[in-house]
């Protein structure tokens, strides 16, 4: 690990901790803040936008309606169904439909139906070449599910914000907000805005932005290259704003089209980081007590610190299969790393997207170490928790909360709490069911693929790496996160379906149960603090908190584990 390695780390860690605060301000204005930026500009439109889509209060004002946790996952679902067969439609009629300068045909239905689900779930998962699959209007649609996925899940995280910190009065609410408000507001007021800035200081740099034809070049060795063209750089804004991660080529951020500089390449990950980091904050308004998110990001911080240190020192090592050769590796593991990153930036990337449930890769984690690809897989088994999707990296780590001070109580012989209000069997069982779908999902289907042949045939590796390809492949779909090996090919009916299942159980069976627990959580009356009450805002309470990620996350997958990366790296570069 070299001195500019440590730096650009600590360099990144700096300008996260930085944005929390004043993001996280921004964020509580725009959806808990009695007036939104720019009433007078973004006011109207927002209005607009409700009167357009039906969505007004009873009283006929241009406010929507309050809904209880089952109204608002009922429009969350419904929404989520119609953009899966909008998209799905779209790629099986691409060849008749416009922006199709290559003339492409409609794409197959299984593996349309599988796009249409990873770029709804927020996965955007990929078995296919980008540039030689899809046309540009249909890259602009998925585009516009990065921005709408994301919304979705921001709008979750809030409600059971809401609550878990809202107040009663004697009545006591039984609402959760508004699903179409939390969703006009977060593209409205933030995904959007932003997004348009990115871009443009994307295309300052060399990522592409156009609707050309595909462009046809003489090489200086004579030969003829294709160039593929597009409307890159917009896309690339909110696939990393929006932590989704498809990438417009099959390259991804390793693609000198998406990703030219090491500038972009900082500012990509700043940008993956941003609005999860800041969720914390906001929660911590919405809680009436910053030191409550503060505990939070330092629970994520602490995990991302030691997963980024360990995939770095383990990346700086020469690769053990081209050691015995005696090949020289000063550079590191250099193999499927791109030159103008290296190994440090490589390392640093892998983790950040896969601690924030984004796809994006600038290096293949196929060619990674063992021990340098057993980081970013345990990232996803700990259940997206480490600062984690736009919104599903809150609600994932405060699913780990009710759990932890459940564990608490249990620990002193009190009625679990937390914020005040009693944690019950009700809330419990739905807490359980949120632990117990990932692994279930994950390991069921993996298990499923080891030792069906339709499974096997697609791996690119046999023996402990095969099994960490197809452990990491339903891992990254359960997760929502979408990233490969990169050694396994999913374009098949067995693998699109699969993974197109893992997806959608690992996006909207653990959606209801965190929404069940919002509904349950809302009304319920608020106990003062006494001399029993454990506090959540202070470093023991981090501190435990990453305990119970941790062992939930080790009892559940090591045994998987430990037959995958844990014995190739004890195989010491032996190939099977």
């Amino acid at each position: 690990m070299t001195a500019a390695g440590w730096m650009q780390m600590i360099a990144f860690a700096v300008v996260v901790l930085a944005l929390t605060k004043p993001l996280g301000g921004y964020l509580h204005r725009v959806f808990e803040g009695e007036r939104q930026p720019l009433p007078r500009l973004l006011g109207p439109i927002e209005r607009l936008l409700y009167r357009l889509c039906g969505v007004r209060g009873r009283s006929g004002s241009g406010e929507p309606a309050e809904q209880t946790w089952s109204q608002y996952a009922g429009a969350l679902l419904a929404f989520s169904l119609f953009s899966v067969i909008g998209v799905y439609v779209l790629q099986r009629a691409q060849t008749f439909l416009h922006f199709n300068p290559q003339r492409f045909k409609g794409v197959d239905p299984a593996l349309a139906f599988n796009t249409a689900v990873s770029f709804t779930t927020n996965t955007d998962w990929q078995a296919y070449s980008g540039e030689s699959v899809l046309s540009y209007l249909v890259q602009m649609a998925l585009g516009w599910q990065n921005f709408a996925s994301a919304a979705v899940g921001l709008g979750v995280a809030l409600a059971l914000a809401r609550g878990l910190t809202s107040r009663p009065g004697p009545a006591g609410p039984r609402t959760l907000g508004n699903f179409w408000r939390d969703l006009v507001r977060a593209l409205l007021y933030v995904l959007l805005p932003a997004s348009i800035v990115v871009a443009l200081f994307f295309v300052s740099q060399g990522v592409l932005q156009n609707l050309s034809a595909y462009k046809e070049l003489t090489t200086i060795e004579g030969l003829k290259q294709v160039l593929a063209m597009g409307p890159v750089a917009s896309q690339e804004a909110i696939k990393m704003l929006g932590t989704n991660g498809g990438g417009f080529f099959n390259a991804n951020s390793a693609h000198p089209f998406e990703n030219p500089t090491p500038l972009t390449n900082f500012v990509q990950l700043i940008l993956i980081f941003a609005i999860p980091a800041a969720l914390t904050n906001t929660y911590g308004r919405m809680a009436r007590s910053e030191r409550q998110g503060w505990a939070l990001f330092g629970s994520m911080g602490a995990l991302f610190i030691a997963g980024a240190i360990a995939c770095s020192l383990a990346e700086a090592q020469p690769n053990p299969a081209l050691r015995g050769l005696g090949i020289e590796q000063s550079a590191g593991n250099m193999e499927g790393k791109e030159a103008r990153f290296g190994t440090p930036a490589s390392a640093l990337f892998a983790v950040v997207t896969t601690d924030a449930s984004c796809g994006a890769v600038n290096a293949m984690h196929d060619s990674f170490t063992p021990l340098g690809g057993l980081v970013p897989l345990v990232n996803l088994q700990l259940g997206e928790v480490i600062f984690g999707g736009v919104g599903a990296g809150l609600y994932g780590m405060l699913m780990m909360v009710v759990l932890c001070v459940f564990i608490a109580g249990l620990m002193v012989g009190r009625t679990p709490e937390y914020l005040g209000k009693k944690i019950e069997a009700r809330e419990m069982k739905l807490a359980m069911l949120y632990v117990l779908v990932f692994p279930i999902t994950v390991l069921g289907l993996s298990a499923w693929a080891a030792v069906a042949p339709q499974g096997v045939s697609s791996l690119g590796n046999t023996g402990p790496h095969g099994l960490s390809e197809i452990l990491y492949a339903f891992t990254s779909g359960a997760a929502n996160n979408g990233s490969a090996f990169a050694g396994l090919n999913a374009n098949t009916p067995f693998w699109n379906l699969g993974m197109a299942a893992s997806m959608l159980v690992g996006r909207f069976f653990m959606i209801v149960p965190v929404l069940a627990i919002a509904g349950s959580m809302i009304g319920k009356k608020v106990v003062p603090p006494g001399p029993g009450t454990f506090p959540t805002d202070n470093a023991l309470f981090a501190t435990l908190l990453v305990g119970v990620v941790v062992v939930v996350g080790a009892l559940t997958f090591f045994p998987a584990l430990a037959l995958g990366p844990v014995v190739e790296h004890f195989a010491r570069g032996r190939t099977f």
